[in-house]
């Protein structure tokens, strides 16, 4: 399949996912992971990118985020990039690319199947077998969202906010989205659509997009190939 024109329309989430090349390690230690986050902060509000979730695991990144101006996540994936890999390569003595190619993005509908990225994204850790709970992982976004934990990271999404009227509500609602694990179906289909650039969401969202853009956002077949891994 040959790739697609990444498309990236203000306001619509986005889930980004960000590897090592060929799936090496890129945070060693969590002083790697710390340095990461600083500078995703910094360029997050240099390029107007909100960002909702993210999960940071030893050799990939995911984000949930949205564009607040024409272009911001690109430039925001191109800054991170480069200042991490210049940071890395030199605590560590090491030349050359780390990221593996261009990170791969897929827009999301807000309504049906934004909540469902945000448990996808901050459920890594346990489908990797990394801790039994979200809430045990440090470097994910889910003691934010779930128990309160403050970060200057973090912009909550009006989805998010519609849980509850307050923050109490929004939390206790917003745990409970946890009490089951992601349907496999839906895993295989976000995992399908972030790989092969495609936007997640029902027959209308997709229409809508295509015909704001000029780009095609969704496969040219139906159904989905087997084998696409997390």
């Amino acid at each position: 399949m040959a790739r697609l024109i990444r498309v990236a329309p203000v306001g619509v989430p986005q889930h980004i996912i960000q590897r090592g090349n060929n799936r090496q390690v890129c945070f060693v230690s969590e002083e790697d992971m710390a340095a990461y986050v600083g500078w995703l902060k910094k360029y997050s509000k240099e390029n107007e990118v909100a960002i909702h979730a993210w999960v940071f695991m030893t050799n990939h990144v995911h984000l949930l985020c949205t564009p607040r101006s024409s272009g911001g996540i690109s430039k925001m994936m191109q800054s991170l990039g480069r200042s991490y890999v210049r940071y890395f390569n030199f605590t560590y003595k090491r030349s050359g690319t780390l990221w593996e190619g261009r990170y791969k993005a897929s827009l999301v509908q807000t309504e049906q199947y934004l909540l469902e990225l945000y448990r996808y994204i901050e459920l890594n850790p346990v489908r990797a077998k990394m801790v039994l709970e979200p809430e045990d992982y440090t470097w994910s976004s889910y003691q934010c969202n779930a128990l309160g934990k403050q970060s200057e990271l973090l912009t909550a999404h009006e989805v998010y906010l519609a849980l509850g009227g307050n923050e109490e509500i929004r939390r206790s609602r917003y745990r409970d989205l946890f009490r089951a694990h992601v349907d496999s179906r839906l895993l295989e289909e976000i995992r399908h659509c972030v790989h092969r650039g495609l936007a997640i969401g029902h027959e209308r969202f997709i229409e809508q997009i295509e015909a704001l853009t000029g780009q095609r956002v969704s496969a040219n077949k139906r159904g989905r190939p087997k084998g696409v891994k997390q």
